[in-house]
């Protein structure tokens, strides 16, 4: 009986020993994963180059209150758009009035002297000639003409500066364009101590961009746009592109018109302005973007989805697919970026098969299960 139990004992022991194995096996044997792979792509494409940017008006004009009153009216709608001549504000024009008018008197009594002044020369002159009158009183007389002559000159330049003044107190748009919102209230007193900035006014069917290149990046740029670069003249196409803040491109391009006159030293930075079309208004002054230039075409160029290559710590790599349906990864140098593509300068060669999907359920030694981005698709719409 001893010798049965120990017999069975032992059974036990080797069966689950037996199972024990069996599990350590099945933990051991690697699962096959699926990704999707694809054929690293060889093609020429742009390098292009981006550069901060600011959006402003083609003309952004402050309108300032160029004599002091109280502001009795607000004309405009803030944010509409203005034309040329347009009232956008009205100063108190009481005080302005009373001035023109008293200029306007000062000038008739000056002109009424100047009238007397000339009948008496005009009288004196021909006694005078006849020894009538003593040459002495011809010479007064003509020195009080002189003398009128002036003080009319000067009450007509002081009624031309009081209706100036009384001008002024109309305040007009300098431009067509989008009228800002008002820095000043009605019954607000301006144009004290100096002039009051009012609002700005900016001209918006064409948006001028502001950036600033290194002196690198400018002799770059100037091999790749040429004359339109090195002069503030427009010449040639429109070359370059506006990414919008929400990395949307804006739909037309633009051309530089103007350049610095030379480097900040201080900063070894160039600045650049390019004026862009803006028929349907999308663009606003203020707005912050990206301007970007073609600047070469680089030949033959290794090509991979930007989501195929895994960033750690400033390196770069991606899953290569080996002949026996495991994943190498491989380090690689990421050059510019061409939309949702990446070029890569060195670690890959044509005719590579790297993994776009699935990268992150590969380990060293698992074997693969590759397909196409196309047959994933297909799969997927028969499902």
């Amino acid at each position: 009986m001893a010798v049965m139990l120990r017999a069975t004992s032992v059974g036990c022991a080797v069966t689950l020993l037996a199972a024990a194995c069996r599990s350590d096996r099945a933990k051991a044997a690697p699962s096959v994963v699926d990704v999707v792979v694809a054929p690293v792509q060889v093609r020429d494409v742009p390098i292009v180059q981006e550069w901060a940017a600011q959006t402003f008006g083609a003309n952004d004009v402050e309108v300032r209150a160029r004599v002091k009153g109280f502001l009795t009216q607000k004309a405009y709608k803030e944010g509409a758009p203005v034309r040329r001549g347009a009232l956008l504000f009205q100063i108190d024009p009481q005080e302005y009035q009373a001035a023109a008018a008293q200029a306007r008197a000062t000038v008739a009594a000056a002109q009424a002297g100047l009238s007397k002044a000339n009948t008496d020369v005009a009288r004196l002159r021909p006694l005078a000639e006849r020894n009538a009158v003593s040459r002495q009183d011809l010479d007064h007389a003509v020195a009080a003409q002189q003398a009128a002559q002036g003080q009319v000159d000067a009450a007509q330049a002081a009624l031309r500066t009081a209706q100036l003044d009384l001008g002024y107190t109309k305040v007009t748009s300098p431009i067509d364009g989008l009228a800002g919102v008002s820095q000043a209230d009605v019954g607000s007193l301006v144009g004290s101590p100096g002039p009051t900035l009012l609002t700005t006014v900016s001209q918006v069917d064409t948006i001028k961009v502001k950036f600033r290149i290194s002196e690198q990046e400018y002799l770059t740029l100037v091999r790749a746009l040429g004359d339109s670069v090195r002069t503030t003249r427009p010449r040639g196409e429109a070359r370059l592109e506006l990414v919008l803040a929400d990395g949307s491109v804006y739909g037309s391009k633009g051309r530089v018109v103007t350049v610095d006159r030379s480097v900040d030293p201080t900063t070894g930075t160039l600045g650049i302005e390019a004026l862009f079309p803006n028929p349907t208004g999308l663009l606003r002054p203020g707005q912050f973007g990206r301007v970007r230039a073609p600047v070469t075409t680089r030949a033959n160029a290794i090509i991979v989805p930007q989501r195929a290559v895994r960033e750690m710590q400033g390196t770069f790599s991606v899953g290569v697919l080996k002949p026996d349906s495991t994943i190498e990864v491989r380090p690689v140098k990421a050059g510019a970026r061409v939309g949702s593509e990446w070029v890569v300068d060195s670690g890959l060669v044509a005719g590579a098969v790297i993994v776009v999907e699935g990268m992150q359920k590969v380990r060293p030694g698992v074997k693969v299960r590759a397909s196409s981005p196309g047959a994933v698709s297909d799969t997927s719409t028969r499902q």
